[in-house]
């Protein structure tokens, strides 16, 4: 007899397992929810990643240019190919063009990171650089 009461209570545990259709859905809505808040979010991670390539391409050309600062070539000869500064590299997948005009170095990506660009601008001394360019509205650069 109490074979049969322990099979009949299995049945009707059994019975009662699963999710119900309103669990379902609330697990369904907040995964939604956590979707629209993380792709925005990982978007701009990544295109923070990818401008990296091209900060780091232009701190290349920012020595270049504050040696030759240093050892006292004017700012106007300052361009790229002339005084140790190198020639703009061939473009890369997030890299578009780096080029140097009056000490003034410019670094434009490519479309995966909208075409942003980042600008630095020596002091006359070489000592300071000024960060602008649209990088900085986006978030992808710091001034």
């Amino acid at each position: 007899m109490s074979t049969q009461l322990l099979l009949k209570n299995k049945k009707l545990h059994l019975s009662s397992a699963g999710f119900s259709l309103i669990e379902l859905m609330i697990v369904i809505a907040i995964i939604g929810i956590l979707a629209v808040i993380a792709i925005p979010s990982y978007r701009n991670y990544t295109q923070r990643a990818r401008f990296a390539e091209v900060v780091s391409a232009a701190e290349t050309f920012k020595t270049a240019v504050a040696l030759a600062i240093q050892q006292g070539v004017p700012l106007a000869e300052l361009v790229s190919g002339a005084h140790g500064i190198p020639v703009s590299p061939a473009a890369t997948k997030n890299l578009n063009t780096i080029e140097v005009d009056g000490g003034t170095i410019t670094a434009t990506g490519t479309d995966l990171v909208d075409n942003h660009t980042y600008i630095l601008t020596p002091t006359p001394d070489g000592s300071v650089w000024n960060i602008s360019g649209s990088c900085l509205d986006k978030g992808l650069c710091n001034a």
